[in-house]
């Protein structure tokens, strides 16, 4: 009977004790009894990394299981385009002119998003017709702000235009972080529809030069 009363005595010192290590937070669980099978190299996204077994640094692991954050080189996410790879540099802006615009013709679904981008992301500049008179660009902060409109962006090409969005141009910072490749195209595409046809800008190009002209003859 006192061998029965003992035993009983140290299930309970056991179980209790179990559950002050073990209980005390259902996110932070106290003590592990088996580490191995606790801390599993598959993570999941947004949990908290315990640096008692993980680490960054590829170099100096000290022995705990190294954890890259980044995506794998060469992969995609779902839903997204083909990696940019032209450099920022010279060279990079000039082959630019070459890169295609992969999207085809906007529906009207998507002309709707592309104008909700625009506006959010580009009109604070540019303005909502693309003239660079937006909110920054008429306080007199920001200065330089480019007129889409004119001949010079008319003609400019869809890859030229992507390059500058994607690494920043003169004032305008890089785009890349804040919108996806497909949004940027997008936008491109919404540009287009905000500009005066080619032959347009050419004319108006034209009549512009002859005017400068006509002004330096009579001086």
């Amino acid at each position: 009977m006192k061998k029965n009363t003992i035993i009983t005595v140290l299930l309970f010192s056991v179980a209790g004790l179990a559950v002050m290590t073990g209980c005390e937070n259902k996110r932070k669980p106290g003590k592990i009894y088996m580490p191995d099978m606790t801390y599993s190299r598959a993570l999941e996204t947004y949990a908290p990394i315990d640096t008692v077994f993980f680490t960054t640094n590829e170099k100096n692991p000290r022995g705990e299981i190294f954890y890259n954050s980044k995506p794998v080189e060469g992969t995609v996410a779902r839903g997204e385009l083909f990696p940019y790879l032209l450099p920022n540099d010279s060279l990079g802006y000039a082959m630019s002119a070459q890169v295609k615009n992969p999207l085809p013709p906007l529906t009207t679904k998507d002309s709707l998003e592309s104008a909700r981008l625009f506006n959010i992301n580009c009109a604070i500049c540019h303005g909502a017709g693309a003239q660079g008179n937006g909110p920054l660009s008429t306080s007199g902060k920001i200065g330089a702000i480019a007129n889409l409109t004119l001949p010079i962006y008319v003609s400019m090409t869809d890859g030229t235009m992507f390059h500058s969005i994607h690494y920043g141009k003169n004032n305008m910072g890089s785009y890349a972080s804040q919108l996806s490749r497909l949004q940027r195209w997008q936008i491109i595409q919404y540009v287009r529809t905000l500009q005066p046809k080619a032959e347009s800008a050419k004319g108006a190009a034209t009549a512009a030069t002859k005017a400068d002209s006509a002004a330096v003859v009579k001086k």
